[in-house]
């Protein structure tokens, strides 16, 4: 960085995650000034692909993310490009981002570098979106109107409607939806994609092609994601295999081991044996509390122990964790982060939220996600991680500014350890992804959710107010 010169009773989503234990057993705004128009480039191949960011807790297969560009595109992400007069984190003094093939530089900016004026803009890391289910979306499409549910079954079976019923395929939805994402200030996201008899591998083939068209703006992993659960929904673990075993996956999902599917043992030994042959990582939806939930941690802790893979799985939900005692919580806390699991939480409720500041007191990388959009299971969300941010501090019930600075900390850099990226935080050598908005400091940006005027991605500007350039 260079100083610079100038109805009741009805079960939603909501009520379903607060509930699940129970029913999982039974029934199984300023407006942009003076960007130039040279900001607009979108060189293809400016971002690292998610199966390039192998460090921990990644679990990336080889080569199933989206690589790096043609050698043409790399030549067009080998310049210089200075970002002046931004203020990261929202610094009382302007500085100039200068950056270099895509990351932040610590010298000065060479002589004709292509030039963006910020404008005084706030430059903020940009989000990462740790748990997202894109393929399920409505998003783009005409109204659905939803029916009561009785339990998860039920969810399940109107996903399947909804499926059949879609006259878009999944991956223009899903590109739909993932580029909403990118345009409000997302560099990154891991995706779950159903995975079931129902559908074949027809979801995590549609996330792979939006993927595919975003591989310039938008690092993605995807996750198999057995939502039909892996025992109970005959022909769902040779599906997970075959999506293994041909490269189109980043990691195998799991899902309620006792409440949903009914058999621990049974479907631990699925999922880690499918990780471990092919060497993928592992993110299963745990929405058990109680000892059913901490049952299911302790199964996931042993056999990540006995197969050594610590930093290749992640727990999603973990709604047994928030009511425990603090020297129980203390203790699991403990076991992750000597295994190094990571934790991805959605803010649904004050009582379900993870408690993040004291689990990362023993290492354990938490990150936060947006869960469905706008699919069968809620007609709520919108893919836009900052909103998330803000949904995480109305649910904690912040008001220090520093606390709601730390919203903002677990929605950028939360999910980039989650997924193994290197944080986006300005530092010499980090990822040029951000976003310019106009505000007067961080705090106050978590609140209000500006429009994003600029968002940047490997040093490429992907999005300018608030909308994606394609």
């Amino acid at each position: 960085m260079q100083p610079s010169a100038s109805s009741p009773g009805a079960l939603s989503r909501r009520t379903m995650l607060a509930g699940a234990a129970a029913l999982a057993g039974t029934t199984a705004t300023a407006a942009a000034t003076g960007v130039p128009a040279q900001a607009a480039t979108s060189a293809a191949g400016s971002g690292s692909a998610a199966g390039t960011a192998s460090a921990a807790g990644s679990g990336a297969a080889a080569g199933s993310g989206a690589a790096a560009g043609s050698g043409a595109a790399a030549r067009r992400r080998a310049r210089t490009v200075v970002f002046r007069d931004v203020r990261p984190f929202g610094a009382a003094k302007a500085t100039d981002l200068v950056v270099v093939d895509g990351r932040i530089s610590g010298g000065p900016a060479p002589r004709g570098a292509e030039v963006v004026d910020g404008d005084g803009r706030i430059a903020l890391p940009s989000l990462v979106d740790a748990h997202i289910h894109p393929d399920k979306t409505t998003w783009g499409g005409p109204w659905v109107s939803r029916r009561p549910a009785s339990g998860i079954a039920d969810y399940v079976a109107q996903d399947v409607e909804l499926f059949r019923s879609q006259r878009r395929p999944v991956g223009e939805r899903a590109y739909g939806l993932m580029s909403h994402a990118v345009s409000r200030g997302t560099r990154a996201m891991r995706a779950h994609a159903d995975v079931a008899p129902a559908y074949g591998l027809a979801g995590v083939e549609g996330v792979a092609e939006a993927r595919e068209r975003l591989r310039h703006a938008l690092d993605v992993q995807i996750v198999a994601f057995p939502q039909h659960g892996v025992i109970r929904t005959p022909g769902t673990a040779e599906l997970l295999e075959e999506a293994a075993r041909e490269g189109l996956i980043d990691m195998i999902g799991g899902i309620d081991p006792i409440g949903f599917d009914q058999a621990l043992d049974e479907q631990l030994d699925i999922v880690f044996g499918i990780a471990d042959r092919h060497g993928v990582g592992v993110d299963i939806h745990l929405h058990d509390r109680g000892e059913k939930g901490m049952r299911a941690m302790r199964g996931i802790v042993d056999r990540t122990r006995a197969l050594s893979l610590a930093g290749k799985v992640t727990v999603s939900h973990v709604f047994c964790l928030p009511g425990l005692a603090d020297r129980e919580l203390g203790s699991i806390a403990a076991d992750l982060g000597d295994q190094d699991i990571a934790l991805t939480t959605v803010a649904p409720s004050d009582s379900l939220v993870l408690p993040i500041a004291r689990l990362r007191e023993h290492g354990v990388r938490v990150g936060l996600g947006s869960d469905g959009v706008r699919d069968s299971w809620s007609p709520f969300g919108n893919a836009d991680m900052m909103h998330r941010a803000h949904i995480l501090g109305w649910v904690r019930d912040v008001r220090l500014d520093e606390e709601l600075t730390d919203c903002y900390d677990v929605a950028a850099h939360g999910g980039s350890d989650v997924m193994g990226l290197a944080r986006a935080d300005f530092t010499a050598g980090a990822p040029a992804d951000f976003v310019l908005v106009r505000g007067e400091c961080l705090p106050q940006v978590v609140v209000d959710m500006p429009r994003r005027d600029l968002v940047v991605h490997g040093g490429a500007v992907v999005a300018r107010d608030g909308e994606f350039l394609d």
